[in-house]
């Protein structure tokens, strides 16, 4: 593509926050410290969890960048930065969550594939951008729109990263067009994250955010837009990012039997300790995140100290100093809630999360129960050991 470049080896990279964990050289995969998630709403952008599949593309001439709009379209056109800014500007607080979050405590029951996340594979940030419903009036397709009378009922995204689970070719995923057309939807092109230019971790100059789906969805770098018939036929489209039984293995696994994973289940983590931390006896405070896709808010969070036995209800934040009702319109229906408990320690103790979505959705209790081949959507119960002993905390 004019004016961005996807290189072949890693000797570009952008600078990265030393307080990073890497989990993948090259690619570089990294995730923050838990406790990093819970010292503000709004995670900082060089603590937001970085994944991609290849070296970071590279910028030549932003001016001469441009994203091709294809497919089953009467017009199909190139729009430049210029155009897509040229639209309304919309900010859309959204958490943006990898499949594989949590994927470390899965992997304990048995083996899987993938990054070895911990629960820092998440971040909530302040999108900007267009909403994709804008563009596509650009080339015809009218807002709430299903299907078109050239077939057309899914928009693939294709970015310029390339990846070895392509054959070198581009990463790609899609979404359907009646979810692409609707505006409460706030699928976005995004420039901006939290205020400012997208930095190239994060997509420069210009990706899509998916608010409320599953990260792989998201496609950074962005190439081109394709109004297709069928679901995009990507490799993460078709061959990962599915949810199986635990009864599935690597030698009867059948990725056709399986929808591609969109919106992700109802999830909490605590950050505010680590599992099997020192601490002095009396008061801890237990703070976290919990979040559910699809726009769904938090109705509830509870911890346990004796096995689930017996909860106590956790508060709620969003924005500080804002009272968070889970689907009020005064709240982020994209975005996480931060939680917080204070809890008397007296004995090694394990204490337990788990929350509550507006369906009425709530995280299993057993890992066991949703553990799959490939380590995606841990969600149950989180679980931290405190040990009595002599901690500064």
């Amino acid at each position: 593509m004019p004016g961005i470049r996807g290189p072949s080896e890693y000797s570009q990279e952008p600078p990265r926050h030393p307080s990073l964990k890497v989990n993948a050289k090259e690619p570089f995969n990294a995730e923050p410290p838990r406790s990093a998630l819970v010292s503000s709403y709004v995670t900082p952008v060089d603590l937001f969890y970085k994944r991609n599949h290849g070296p970071i593309p590279i910028v030549d001439h932003l001016q001469s960048y441009s994203v091709t709009l294809t497919g089953l379209i009467q017009n199909p056109r190139k729009l430049f930065i210029k155009d897509i800014r040229s639209l309304p500007k919309y900010n859309v607080t959204a958490t943006l969550q990898c499949a594989g979050n949590r994927r470390t405590a899965m992997s304990k029951v048995r083996n899987v594939r993938g990054v070895g996340w911990d629960v820092s594979a998440i971040g909530n940030a302040v999108w900007g951008g267009a909403k994709l419903a804008d563009v596509l009036e650009l080339v015809g397709i009218p807002k709430l729109t299903a299907s078109t009378n050239l077939g057309a009922r899914h928009v693939e995204f294709v970015s310029v990263d390339r990846c070895k689970e392509e054959n070198g070719g581009p990463y790609k995923a899609s979404i359907t067009l009646s979810q692409a057309t609707n505006p409460e939807a706030d699928v976005l092109l995004a420039y901006e994250m939290n205020g400012e230019t997208l930095n190239r971790d994060h997509g420069f100059p210009l990706r899509v955010v998916v608010p409320g789906v599953i990260g792989a969805r998201s496609v950074k770098w962005l190439d081109s837009i394709n109004v297709i018939a069928e679901e995009s036929q990507g490799f993460f489209m078709q061959k990962d990012y599915k949810m199986f039984p635990p009864s599935v293995n690597w030698d009867n696994i059948n990725w056709s039997s399986r929808r591609p994973q969109m919106d992700f289940p109802v999830q909490s983590a605590i950050c505010s300790v680590e599992d099997v931390q020192m601490v002095k006896p009396g008061k801890v405070s237990i703070k976290g995140y919990a979040v559910s896709g699809g726009g769904r808010g938090i109705e509830r969070v509870d911890i346990s100290l004796d096995g689930g036995k017996n909860w106590v209800e956790a508060s709620r934040t969003q924005e500080p100093g804002k009272q968070y009702i889970s689907e009020h319109s005064s709240s982020d229906k994209w975005a996480w809630v931060l939680f917080e408990a204070t809890i008397d320690v007296s004995q090694t103790t394990e204490v337990i999360a788990k929350a509550v979505d507006s369906a009425a959705n709530v995280q299993p209790e057993n890992v066991e129960s949703v553990w799959n081949l490939r380590g995606v959507l841990n969600t149950s119960w989180h679980r931290v050991l405190l040990r009595l002993g002599h901690s500064n905390l």
